[in-house]
């Protein structure tokens, strides 16, 4: 009791958890002189804990991974002791191998250092080559371009030889104007008979409906083989041919506006590819001129007619398209006949956007669309040469000249009427031009009275400021 008593406050508690670590006495199963685990014989099984209420929490395991190269400390202080039965650490993949007490000699606990099991990742071979065949994204066809200078032998039908040089010019439009020639040489070799054309004319049409953006390519096409296909068969050459294509489908007009989805947006790919007709098909006189198609022309007339007449948003934005693609020309050669039919398409764009329920992105387009065609389709003549250009003819001709300020403040040009007289009283007034020479030294004279008034409003500092600027320069002079 007297013992209890005696001893400082926490003196006890050291000694209790000894018991269960080794810290303590003979009795308490413990290594004496605080000796660790090391030194305990190998036969002898761990120590039982007397008092398990006390017991310190076990440390920290290592971590079941550790990235290459890294060396995991471990816990410091005294090891806890291996369980009866329990598996080797080695046996855990990835583990941290545990410190062995037997095989690893007595150091200070301190700097115990437990190096992980280093998992060294296998290496990678490239496959990668310098002699790897060429490399083409998906959904490109090579097989025109490979076989390309021998012709048409490497294919088996015609069909598949134009559809690759299809392919080709959908993928490369720059290459038109180098292959076009070596192709229409082909297909003279090739298409000898009725049925071949009639396909050949049926596989141009169609890749030029079907992708929006051969249409321009498509017609670009049809002009040189219009020109350059030397068969003509009983049935037409291939320009008669194509134009009964287009005919198949402009007959079907009026149904196909008001059909669905998928029949109006057919319609439309026809309408933008027959305006991409009418500007680049040529047509060759007898005397050599050249013109266009005025089938077509009439009938860019009778669609933009039936777009208008079903007036939904795709309807009307296919009409919108054509006309920025075609109505400068349209305008020009309906001008040159006499006809007024830009002027009733302009009307009924007008009434559209007034009395139809399109939607109010279309109904901007169609007035700017409107607004495009009072600036002249946006074309800008050339004008006359610049001794020619006078303020009548040439509406830039004061574009580049200064602005210039009355007393008032009243911007005024050379554009203005009285432009020469407020010019000369500007001059009067605030003489931009005074004569001086090349030092500086004012020849107008005394009593000038523009000068004499600056020299009247001058500030009393400002003055004082200049003379003693001029001493100062004065005196630097002399040195």
């Amino acid at each position: 009791m007297s013992d209890g008593f005696d001893r400082a406050p926490g003196a006890g508690r050291g000694r209790s958890r000894g018991l269960g670590r080794g810290g303590g006495g003979p009795e308490g199963g413990g290594f004496p002189n605080g000796a660790g685990p090391a030194e305990r014989p190998r036969h002898q099984p761990p120590p039982q804990p007397k008092a398990p209420g006390f017991l310190q929490p076990p440390p920290l395991r290592q971590p079941r991974t550790a990235p290459p190269g890294a060396q995991c400390e471990a816990p410091a202080g005294p090891q806890r002791p291996p369980r009866p039965g329990a598996l080797p650490e080695q046996t855990r993949p990835l583990r941290a191998p545990p410190i062995s007490q037997d095989t690893v000699p007595q150091q200070n606990s301190e700097s115990a250092m437990a190096k992980p099991q280093v998992v060294v990742a296998p290496v990678l071979m490239s496959k990668l080559s310098v002699n790897a065949p060429e490399f083409y994204p998906s959904g490109y066809s090579s097989n025109y371009t490979e076989s390309y200078e021998d012709g048409c032998e490497d294919y088996p039908t015609l069909s598949e030889y134009v559809q690759d040089f299809l392919n080709h010019l959908t993928e490369q439009p720059g290459s038109f104007e180098t292959e076009i020639e070596q192709f229409a040489e082909t297909l003279n070799g090739w298409v000898t008979t009725d049925d071949a054309l009639q396909e050949l004319v049926e596989l141009i049409y169609q890749q030029a409906t079907s992708i929006p953006n051969f249409s321009y390519m498509g017609a670009r096409l049809c002009n040189y083989l219009s020109h350059h296909l030397t068969i003509s068969p009983q049935s037409g050459n291939f320009r008669q041919l194509l134009l009964k294509r287009c005919r198949t489908e402009y007959e079907v007009k009026d149904q196909a506006a008001k059909g669905d989805d998928v029949t109006r947006k057919r319609f439309h790919a026809f309408v933008l590819f027959l305006g991409e007709l009418y500007l680049n098909l040529e047509i060759k006189g007898t005397n050599g001129q050249v013109t266009r198609a005025d089938i077509l022309q009439v009938g860019l007339r009778e669609l933009l007619n039936a777009l208008f007449s079903n007036p939904m948003d795709d309807n009307l934005i296919c009409a919108v398209k054509l006309l920025k693609l075609t109505g400068s020309v349209l305008e020009d050669a309906w001008k040159e006949k006499g006809k007024t039919d830009m002027e009733e398409i302009i009307q009924r764009i007008e009434n559209v956007v007034l009395d139809a329920n399109c939607s109010r992105d279309v109904k901007q387009m169609l007035l700017k669309l409107v607004e495009l065609r009072s600036s002249n389709w946006g074309r800008v003549h050339a004008t006359s040469t610049y001794r020619e250009a006078t303020p009548e003819n040439d509406p830039n001709y004061f574009m580049n000249e200064p602005t210039f300020y009355t007393s008032d403040g009243v911007p005024f040009t050379a554009a203005d009427p009285d432009y020469q007289e407020k010019y000369q009283e500007l001059l009067e007034r605030e003489d931009f031009f005074p004569d001086y020479e090349e030092n500086g030294t004012d020849l107008s004279g005394a009593g000038d009275p523009y000068l004499d008034d600056i020299d009247d409003e001058m500030d009393p500092e400002i003055e004082e400021a200049y003379e003693k600027f001029c001493l100062e320069s004065e005196r630097k002079r002399k040195q």
